[in-house]
């Protein structure tokens, strides 16, 4: 006996705390709250010309560390807001956290020790660092938990970390230098042998880099956790947590530099800072060249699907190739089409980490979600990317080698030396087959339509077609969850 189905019922309808307005504007509200409240305190203890001043010389160092920290995050760029809502949260919400709790702190032991001078020996040494961080890696928690779609790695870690401590330590500049103003205006002190210039030579020539390096720690332990699966919950939680306490023990050592003589400070910086800065900087740059091999081996497997063009990998597992296709997309069809080939390239990145984690059993529930997520927007770039992809694949190409006379198959080595000939693809390195990929077709009448790259005169059963301009079908999405033995369908 058939039953008729069950009328379709309404979704119930979200927690008005769960809609995304509402998380916003709270957000927002708070963060806004915490500028004007730390906007008045820095005021009041420095002055209006001391904050003026302090302001000017503290916003110098802020666009370099934040280039620094953008060119890491080129290879898979996460979104502008995560890195605004860092820096906020650093300027205003961990900077009045921190000052309350460090005064009230100070306040409190001078009171119960009656010895104020040790009392503000041990808020530098103990207090500020504890209380500092913590403020600090609260930003890079929330980034983890809400926005974990865009944390997936070492290099997210310390991009997060980095933003919010360089937003931290400029609110702390402005305080400390108009401070230093204040001082230089009561004694008549100017030029070079004035506290201002001691105290902007100090910490912003010398160690600009010092707050960001501690929380660095911070993020690198987030980076790892979001790298661990699943399975390792204990890993995952005392990660971040030994992160941490490396920052806060680096913090304290620095603060406490001064406490060693009359050099303890130099000797910290030369002995310490210094090269723990270089090891990280290394580390991270590491972790940048690992991406970019992640993406040039993870996405030939859907070359092989069809979603793809054969040189794509190789020519998105570098900047200079990357830098080259946006360039020529703008010069000839507009920003827009720049934007749209970096977008293009943000999500092909994406899915090769995708792709990676799912290999490695890493992946989360969301993953063929995800996945189809991902190509629907690569092929909807596709038409705009593809030339400008092209034209970096055979600007980057290597050059021509020379073929070995009397080796191999005559007429074999048409100029590359792989076994290929090379007809289609002349300047890619990937020479093509006969009958194989076609080039891809320039910019032409963009503007009006873009039409779609022209399609192969023949194409063999073992290679799927890349993008013909008479298919209104996509290419089958790969598997879920794919394995080294179970390989991408191909296209029909």
């Amino acid at each position: 006996m058939a039953t008729c189905p069950p009328y379709p019922t309404n979704p119930p309808r979200p927690h008005w705390w769960q809609r995304g307005w509402v998380r916003y504007g709270a957000l927002t509200t708070l963060l806004a709250i915490s500028g004007l409240v730390i906007l008045a305190l820095v005021r009041e203890q420095t002055g209006t010309q001391g904050f003026l001043v302090g302001l000017g010389l503290a916003v110098l160092p802020v666009p370099l560390l934040i280039a620094a920290f953008r060119w890491l995050d080129r290879v898979e760029p996460g979104p502008w807001r995560n890195l605004v809502f860092c820096f906020a949260w650093g300027a205003c919400a961990a900077a009045l956290i921190s000052i309350i709790a460090n005064s009230f702190a100070t306040r409190w032991i001078a009171t119960a020790t009656a010895d104020p001078a040790g009392a503000d020996t041990l808020g530098a040494t103990v207090i500020a660092p504890v209380v500092e961080e913590s403020a600090k890696a609260a930003a890079v928690l929330l980034v983890f938990l809400f926005r974990r779609r865009d944390f997936t790695g070492i290099v997210d870690g310390v991009v997060t970390a980095g933003v919010t401590a360089t937003g931290f330590a400029f609110t702390e500049n402005i305080l400390y230098l108009g401070n230093a103003f204040g001082t230089d205006q009561l004694t008549g002190d100017s030029g070079f042998a004035s506290v201002t210039a001691a105290t902007f030579f100090v910490r912003v020539v010398m160690s600009p880099f010092a707050h960001p390096l501690f929380t660095v720690l911070t993020g690198i332990g987030f980076g790892i956790a979001a790298l661990s699966t699943g399975r390792h919950h204990l890993r995952r939680a005392l990660l971040p947590l030994a992160g941490l306490l490396l920052a806060m023990g680096m913090h304290a050592l620095w603060n406490g530099s001064a406490a060693f003589g009359e050099y303890g400070f130099l000797a910290v910086y030369g002995a310490f800072m210094v090269p723990c800065f270089g090891l990280l900087t290394w580390l991270v740059i590491w972790t940048r060249q690992r991406e970019l091999r992640t993406v040039r081996e993870e996405l030939p497997a859907y070359v092989m699907a069809g979603w793809l063009a054969p040189a794509e990998p190789h020519t998105l597992a570098s900047m200079h190739a990357r830098r080259l296709a946006r360039q020529y997309a703008r010069r000839h069809a507009g920003k827009q089409a720049a934007r749209a080939v970096a977008q293009y390239e943000a999500y092909a990145t994406s899915l090769a980490f995708l792709r990676q984690r799912g290999r490695k059993g890493r992946a989360g529930p969301d993953f063929a979600v995800r996945e189809r997520e991902l190509l629907d927007a690569l092929w909807h770039r596709r038409d705009v990317a593809r030339p400008a992809l092209d034209h970096a694949a055979r600007a980057t190409a290597p050059p021509p080698v020379a073929p070995w006379p009397g080796y191999g198959t005559p007429g074999s080595h048409a100029g590359y030396g792989y076994g290929y000939a090379a007809t289609a693809y002349a300047g890619y390195g990937y020479a093509a087959r006969p009958g194989g990929f076609a080039p891809v077709a320039p910019y032409g009448g963009y503007g009006h339509g873009h039409p779609a790259p022209a399609a192969p005169a023949f194409t063999p059963a073992w290679v799927p077609a890349p993008f013909p301009a008479h298919a209104r079908s996509r290419p089958a999405y790969p598997s879920a969850h794919p394995a080294p033995h179970q390989p991408l369908p191909r296209r029909p």
